[in-house]
C-alpha cells in the first residue's frame, strides 16, 4: 500500500509538470506563422467542437460464434439465446461488461444483459420454437410430482437427473422421454428400471430405455459386494489393543 501511495504522488507530480510545460509550448509563438498553437486552436478547432457524449465510452470486444442446435451462443462460458431459425448460422457478437449484442449480416437480431455465471443460460421466450415454449409450463416440482406417482425409485432418479444439470430446463427433454417410456412399458416396469439404473449408476434416458428394451427390469438386481471380513492374525492387533497399551504406559509413567 505504501508503494501505491508513492506511485500516486509521483503520477500527480508528473501530471502537474506536464500541464505546466504544455501551457508554455502552446503559447510559444510560431517562427514562420502568426500566432501560436493556442490561438490557432481557438480560431480553427474550438468552434467546430461538439458536446461530449452523455454516456461514458464502453469498451467492446467482438467475436464470431456459431448458433448451437439449442439456439444459444456462448460468450465467456455463459449461453445466450437467439432466434431459433438461425441455428448453425455464424453471427458477429459484440460484448461489453454490460451487454451482449448478436448481429446477423449486419442486423442486430438479439441483445441481452451480460451475465458472468458460467454454465448458465439466458433465454428469451420469443427465441424458442413453439414446442420448446411449451416447456415453460413445466417445472422441476411438476416432474417430481409425476415421478412420485410412479414410485420412490423414479422420484429419486428424477432428482438426480435434475441435479446433474446446471440449468433445470436442460433436463426436461430427458425427463419427458422417460415419461413416454412409462406410457409404453407401464409404471411398474419403469419403477423397476429406475431402481436398476440407480443401482448401477447410469441415470440417463438411454440407460432406462436399454433396461426396458432388454427386459433387465425383471432380472434380479446386482448384489452389492459383502463387507470384507477382518483378518485374524497374531501380528494384527487392531486399534483397541494399541489404545489400551497406550493407557497402561501412560499410567505406569506416574509410578
Amino acid at each position: 500500500s505504501r508503494c501505491r501511495i508513492i506511485f500516486k504522488k509521483i503520477r500527480n507530480d508528473l501530471n502537474q509538470e506536464i500541464a505546466r510545460l504544455l501551457e508554455i509550448l502552446n503559447n510559444r509563438p510560431f517562427k514562420k506563422l502568426p500566432g501560436c498553437r493556442k490561438s490557432l486552436f481557438d480560431s480553427l478547432d474550438k468552434p467546430a467542437l461538439k458536446a461530449l457524449p452523455k454516456t461514458h465510452y464502453q469498451f467492446a470486444e467482438w467475436k464470431k460464434a456459431t448458433v448451437n442446435i439449442d439456439y444459444h451462443i456462448e460468450v465467456d462460458g455463459h449461453y445466450y439465446s437467439v432466434p431459433y431459425k438461425l441455428v448453425k448460422r455464424k453471427l458477429d457478437i459484440r460484448f461489453t461488461d454490460i451487454t451482449i449484442e448478436c448481429f446477423h449480416k449486419g442486423t442486430r437480431i438479439a441483445s441481452h444483459i451480460r451475465s458472468f455465471q458460467k454454465g448458465r443460460h439466458t433465454t428469451v421466450k420469443e427465441h424458442m420454437p413453439l414446442k420448446h415454449q411449451r416447456y415453460l409450463e413445466w417445472s422441476p416440482e411438476r416432474f417430481l410430482r409425476w415421478a412420485a406417482k410412479m414410485g420412490p425409485q423414479a422420484e429419486m432418479l428424477t432428482e438426480k437427473i435434475i441435479a446433474s444439470r446446471a440449468y433445470p430446463q436442460q433436463a426436461y427433454r430427458t425427463l419427458l422421454g422417460i415419461l413416454r417410456l412409462g406410457k409404453s412399458y407401464g409404471s411398474q416396469r419403469l419403477e423397476a428400471a429406475c431402481h436398476r439404473a440407480l443401482m448401477i449408476g447410469t441415470v440417463s434416458y438411454r440407460s432406462i430405455e436399454s433396461i426396458l428394451k432388454n427386459g433387465l427390469d425383471s432380472q434380479p438386481l446386482p448384489t452389492p459386494p459383502a463387507p470384507s471380513t477382518p483378518v485374524n492374525h497374531t501380528n494384527i492387533r487392531g486399534s483397541e489393543y494399541y489404545h489400551y497399551e497406550g493407557e497402561q504406559n501412560a499410567d505406569s509413567s506416574y509410578h
